[in-house]
């Protein structure tokens, strides 16, 4: 469950996030061509890509990307909160800032040690200090402008190249400057929150709309509509809660383009309004 929630985009982006969760919670992250710094201020979370699992405690980081599918953190068991700072690289974001050369960071590796997409950094005490002056910026979001952004942007790229696991940070961030060839399932899951019709989405996999179905039902064991229409109820939900965004912003983000529509689908599932729904679990 989310307790707290802050974010800072930059050109229009999510750049950075502040989040608290108590357990149990579980976030599974959808397939889109970003990389994520996670450090965690307090607590604990486990992350776990297919048989992969490791605990990432107070101090440390977990680096990764998300252009492939299946990667969530979770926390079933501890009773502390756990708070964790975001920091997200966009590869055009990255282009932009660095507009006349990347550095090598950026850069392919002459010689590629492996194709991972995760890494865990070690407790550092310069990126300890870095989280703290992020901090400061959360507390005074009047403070908070581009040119800013853009130097803690340039200062954590700066940070990650001087730890130990630069190597494999440099081969997680490269990746997102490759051409990616998508698979069924992760088209599926990066399109889930867009306003793309069945017969548009059937398009982007290259299949006819009646393959399409079969597909997916060969992998979801359900409908597409009934499937996507649910996953973005669910986002909905937990936005309710982790924002103060009002209820239509809300509903066009999660792929909705009638409010009503909206109000009517999340009444079926929660057996309440989204207004009814935001004031109830916040008065837990």
């Amino acid at each position: 469950m989310v307790t707290n929630y802050k974010k800072i985009d930059l050109f229009g982006k999510s750049f950075l996030q502040k989040i608290a969760l108590k357990p149990p919670f579980r976030f599974d992250f959808p397939v889109n061509e970003q990389a994520c710094f996670l450090f965690v201020k307090e607590g604990e979370f486990q992350y776990q890509f297919d048989s992969e699992q490791r605990n990432i405690p107070a101090n440390y980081s977990l680096f990764l990307n998300c252009i492939k599918s299946g990667k969530r953190i979770q926390n079933a068991n501890s009773e502390n909160v756990c708070e964790i700072v975001i920091v997200t690289f966009h590869p055009e974001i990255l282009k932009q800032v660095y507009n006349r050369e990347l550095p090598s960071l950026l850069q392919a590796p002459k010689n590629i040690i492996s194709n991972k997409s995760s890494e865990k950094i070690n407790n550092d005490f310069l990126i300890q200090k870095y989280i703290e002056g992020l901090l400061f910026y959360f507390e005074n979001p009047s403070l908070v402008n581009e040119d800013i952004l853009v130097l803690k942007l340039k200062e954590i790229i700066l940070l990650l190249s001087q730890t130990k696991n630069a190597e494999s940070v440099q081969v997680i961030l490269s990746q997102l400057f490759s051409p990616t060839t998508y698979t069924f399932k992760q088209i599926i899951e990066v399109n889930l929150f867009s306003q793309l019709t069945l017969e548009e989405l059937a398009d982007q996999t290259n299949l006819s709309l009646s393959s399409f179905k079969r597909e997916f039902s060969k992998l979801y064991n359900d409908t597409p509509a009934n499937y996507i229409k649910t996953k973005k109820l669910e986002k909905a939900a937990k936005l309710l809660l982790a924002s103060n965004e009002r209820i239509s912003e809300i509903a066009f983000t999660c792929g909705f383009n009638d409010l009503a529509n909206f109000t009517k689908s999340f009444g079926e599932k929660y057996n309440m309004t989204p207004t009814n729904y935001r004031l109830n679990q916040i008065a837990k």
